[in-house]
């Protein structure tokens, strides 16, 4: 008879990960005994509460873990410097981003609809909206994935890792599908990304299987031992079965992070998606995959053979130029905001590449300090993209014909966000302090002096050119150079092109012989009345409705996120030492 002895876990270590997975499960606890009116407030204030938690949780361990890493059954969960940061990064983008997702706006509606569940344009889903019903399962679901996320980087175990990734993977197929406005569109959106998401789940688990198959452990630490010392193996010499199941967990880890060639669902999904929820992804999603990639690259670059190694290495270069490469030739030519950013965020996916390759504490640094300036850039340029809708307004055929100089009466509704580039031409009269704060943070992603992104640039082509990888550092610069006209395109409309001379959209006609015809909800948007059309005798007027670009004000959530993203823009570009020293700290793996 075998006893079983009950491993001794250091809670205090695990606290990070343990108080958002537990928020989460009395989130859903709440869902069923909270009431309906205080469901809201209550699961708003506990996320925030969890994530702040994390937060705190992370600052208490930080000069614990700078003198020894911390191992927690036998490796895994393995909390080192470089993962404590990155936990810290995922944190400060998931606390912001969580308050762009509770942005109800003067509108009085967030992003998402009353009812996931309902079948889009049925008689169900107008129901669930007159009703004025609120979604706030997002809120444990978030958490769920932030929990998933923050796993993700601090474990020594492929088998743990890919836990991690499908429980932070699993709940944003959910987000994804709950938009208010363009529901197929967010569908489509959710569907693509499961299923492309399962194929690299796939590829992730039969890269474990080869590893366990040469190393015969999935611990990244026995099998750089077994490398240091193949004949320990049970299968010998057969390098190469080691060098194919870990570029297959590499293709997993890769597809997270939205490289070449496993991107193509960054544009549809990041469009689809409710844009905080694309917000969240971008920052959080990326910190977690990429600190995971480095985990296992920088853990398993010591046992690594020379020939091995330099296989390793020539995949890493050939993703990295073809990702950047995409990212900017692609992003050049788009003609919607979202896409635009999406291919932005392929493009900043090669950069972190290229400051990976040469597996060194160099590297580290640098990739955790562009995570952060990158995440705070992401989450304040989709904040601002909430706030930029579409709104109706109405007339009759007179006014219609005097364009913007005449009195158009506005009908109140409000509906999706303006995407289109055009619709952003002269954005910066309507709203300066918004448009500001958006060129901000396009211009550190762009990588301009004096923001965070020129700092974060630096630091991976430097990285890279001290690992002798300057080729590769050459072209990172050059991509980056092509990526500014993209960048600085958003910019001169939004400033310096003057908006056109009458309002843009579709016009729709009609006539009425009394009363009000009353208008549906326009692509899933708010409800509200259309326009009027009066009879005097015999005569109709004309009723003329049209689509202008308006900014809805933000109720304070949005407001305070847009804030701080465009303040540590800013600081990290100006002062970035005092981070500097910190991510020093962070970059060094004690395993």
């Amino acid at each position: 008879m075998n006893d079983f002895v009950a491993p001794t876990i250091d809670w205090a270590a695990v606290s990070p990960v343990l108080i958002v997975l537990a928020a989460g499960v009395l989130g859903v606890l709440l869902e069923a005994f909270v009431p309906a009116k205080a469901r809201r407030a209550t699961q708003l204030t506990l996320t925030l509460a969890a994530l702040a938690g994390s937060l705190v949780a992370v600052g208490l361990l930080w000069e614990r873990v700078q003198e020894n890493a911390v191992s927690v059954v036998g490796g895994s969960y393995l909390l080192t410097p470089f993962g404590l940061g990155v936990q810290a990064v995922i944190g400060v983008c998931a606390l912001l981003g969580v308050l762009v997702v509770a942005e109800r706006t003067t509108t009085g509606q967030d992003a998402f609809a009353p009812s996931a569940a309902a079948v889009p344009g049925t008689a169900y889903e107008d129901e669930t909206r007159r009703a004025g019903l609120q979604q706030t399962e997002i809120y444990p679901l978030l958490l769920f994935s932030t929990g998933g996320m923050l796993l993700f980087p601090a474990t020594d175990d492929l088998i743990v890792m890919f836990v991690a990734l499908e429980v932070l993977s699993l709940p944003l197929y959910v987000l994804c599908a709950t938009a208010r406005r363009r529901r197929l569109l967010s569908q489509e959106a959710a569907f693509k990304y499961f299923v492309l998401g399962a194929f690299a789940s796939a590829l992730f688990v039969f890269g474990i299987a080869l590893v366990y198959g040469f190393a015969g452990t999935v611990r990244l630490q026995g099998v750089v031992q077994v490398l240091a010392d193949p004949a320990v193996s049970p299968l010998g010499s057969m390098t190469a079965l080691v060098v194919v199941g870990l570029l297959l967990v590499l293709s997993g880890l890769l597809f997270k992070i939205g490289a070449a060639p496993l991107h193509a669902w960054t544009p549809d999904v990041y469009q689809g998606a409710p844009t905080p929820i694309t917000g969240f992804m971008a920052a959080c999603t990326k910190a977690a995959a990429m600190g995971a990639l480095v985990r296992v690259l920088f853990t398993l670059a010591n046992g690594l053979s020379p020939a091995v190694r330099h296989d390793v290495e020539v995949a890493l270069w050939a993703v990295a130029i073809l990702t950047m490469l995409i990212g900017t030739v692609v992003g050049a030519v788009q003609t919607d905001v979202k896409r635009l950013l999406a291919y932005s965020a392929i493009a900043h996916a090669g950069f972190l590449l290229v400051g990976v390759v040469g597996m060194d504490e160099a590297g580290s640094r640098a990739v955790l300090f562009y995570l952060l300036a990158y995440g705070l850039a992401s989450v304040g340029a989709f904040a601002v993209v909430t706030l930029v809708r579409e709104r109706t307004v109405s007339g009759d055929d007179d006014t219609a014909e005097r364009g913007a100089g005449g009195p158009v009466p506005d009908d109140g509704v409000v509906l999706g966000e303006a995407t289109r580039l055009a619709q952003w031409t002269g954005l910066g009269r309507q709203a300066p302090w918004l448009t500001a704060a958006f060129s901000l943070f396009l211009l550190s992603m762009a990588g301009i002096p004096l923001t965070a992104g020129f700092v974060a640039k630096f630091g991976v082509f430097s990285a890279a050119v001290e690992a002798g990888a300057w080729p590769l550092a050459l072209l990172g610069v050059l991509a980056s150079a092509v990526s500014v006209f993209f960048y600085v395109r958003v910019i001169v409309l939004m400033v310096l092109t003057p908006p056109p001379g009458g309002e843009q959209g579709t016009t729709s006609t009609g006539a009425a012989s009394s009363g009000t015809t009353d208008g549906g909800e326009q692509g899933g948007g708010s409800g509200g009345s259309g326009g009027t059309a009066t009879v005097t005798g015999a005569a109709t007027r004309t009723l003329v409705s049209r689509t202008v670009v308006t900014v809805v004000g933000s109720r304070g959530p949005a407001a305070f996120a847009i804030a701080v993203c465009a303040v540590g823009v800013l600081l990290l570009g100006i002062l970035p030492s005092g981070a500097l020293d910190l991510v020093g700290q962070a970059a060094q793996f004690r395993p």
